[in-house]
């Protein structure tokens, strides 16, 4: 099989590459985060210049019709730099399930705006009690004359303060994690009964806790399929923690390069610390566990589009697993080989590390993938033995 990127795919990643090496310093970022927005209107419309918000919109709509391997080089090329512009969020996620879901009308609204960077929507559907389960949706959604009233409670929604249009999903029937019966609404950030209570997040960008509270709605606010959003839920979220594992990789990669250019550097007996064979031997093991993470990465890519949902829910959690452990060992591994320096603010290491930290949490943290991909393995041998 044949894993080398064509000539079209390399040049996308070596734009976005030069775009964050020159636009997205280590002291341009701090200046941002410090910002009252927490990111930066600037970068986003030079985002959107390069065609990184456009990459998976339809050609029809603007795009540039890119897929999923397209975005896993664009993510890894962005990882270094740590963005907190909403690209996951927004140009990845919310994305995905407007394009896969949302009805014609939606799609010719929402898209072409998207990809020009003037308008920022992204899914909001994790709840407290979820813990990783897409199923687990507790908001509601009632009929409300001709339109709908939603009630409940969003956790930690990434970028939700800086989105325009918020994707809510609430259940219009049945019970939380009954797999049918969840919807899908298109809520403005501003419409009355939406509060958001937000905060800056470990890895510097920003979170809110969103509060629905009769909040009312048109009809027309219903996005696609009534009671079935669920699978395309899944399948947006999916897609994007194939954007996290590659953002990962990029991350990774940087952070094993720097800790290897330290040891060349730092003096100790009058040698380079590098030249300790125990030292060798720990930076040995961060880049086994870098290359694990760039296959299975690859893999999540490959595999997240696909129409086979166990085949696709096990290559997910055995990536994430993968991936989440390489994270926490390579960025503990290189905060260690800096020593007490790799905790400071001043060294992008730091921030590298919490970075990966957070990376490790999202979407399910390893514990959860590895029990899904247990249980998804075990119903798969099953049905073999059943099916012999």
């Amino acid at each position: 099989m044949d894993f080398s990127y064509s000539e079209e795919q390399q040049q996308l990643q070596d734009a976005v590459t030069r775009f964050v090496q020159g636009d997205y310093g280590f002291e341009r970022r701090k200046q941002i985060v410090a910002s009252p927005e927490g990111f930066s209107r600037e970068v986003w419309s030079g985002l959107a210049d390069l065609g990184v918000l456009a990459m998976t919109v339809p050609e029809a709509h603007g795009g540039l019709g890119y897929g999923a391997v397209e975005t896993q080089l664009a993510m890894q090329a962005m990882g270094p730099a740590l963005l907190v512009e909403p690209v996951l969020a927004s140009a990845v996620i919310a994305t995905a399930l407007v394009r896969d879901f949302g009805d014609a009308t939606a799609q010719d609204e929402l898209l072409p705006a998207m990809a020009a960077g003037e308008r920022i929507v992204v899914l909001a559907h994790e709840e407290a009690a979820a813990r990783g389960e897409v199923a687990r949706v507790e908001a509601t959604a009632r009929r409300d004359g001709e339109g709908w009233r939603l009630d409940g409670r969003k956790a930690m929604v990434l970028h939700a303060d800086a989105a325009d249009e918020l994707l809510v999903s609430a259940r219009i029937e049945g019970a939380p994690g009954d797999p049918a019966g969840v919807s899908l609404f298109r809520v403005p950030r501003g419409t009355a009964g939406v509060t958001l209570r937000s905060c800056a997040t470990i890895d510097a960008r920003r979170a809110s806790d969103i509060e629905l509270r009769d909040v009312r709605l048109p009809a027309s606010a219903l996005l696609g399929e009534n009671g079935g959003a669920l699978p395309a839920i899944e399948r947006a979220l999916g897609i994007g923690l194939a954007a996290l594992c590659a953002e990962a990789v990029g991350v990774m990669q940087a952070t094993v390069d720097a800790t290897v250019e330290y040891l060349k550097t730092r003096q100790q007996f009058g040698r380079p610390i590098g030249s300790f064979q125990a030292l060798q031997h720990r930076t040995a093991d961060m880049l086994l566990h870098l290359e694990q993470a760039r296959s299975m990465s690859l893999l999540a890519a490959m595999r997240c589009t696909s129409a086979d949902d166990a085949g696709r829910r096990m290559a997910l959690s055995a990536a994430k697993v993968v991936v989440g452990q390489a994270a926490r060992f390579v960025s503990q591994q290189a905060v260690q080989l800096h020593g007490g320096m790799g905790m400071t603010d001043e060294l992008v290491v730091s921030h590298w590390f919490k970075r990966l930290l957070a990376v490790e949490l999202a979407f399910g943290g390893t514990d959860h993938h590895l029990q899904r991909f247990a249980r998804l393995s075990q119903r798969a041998a099953i049905e073999a033995a059943a099916a012999a």
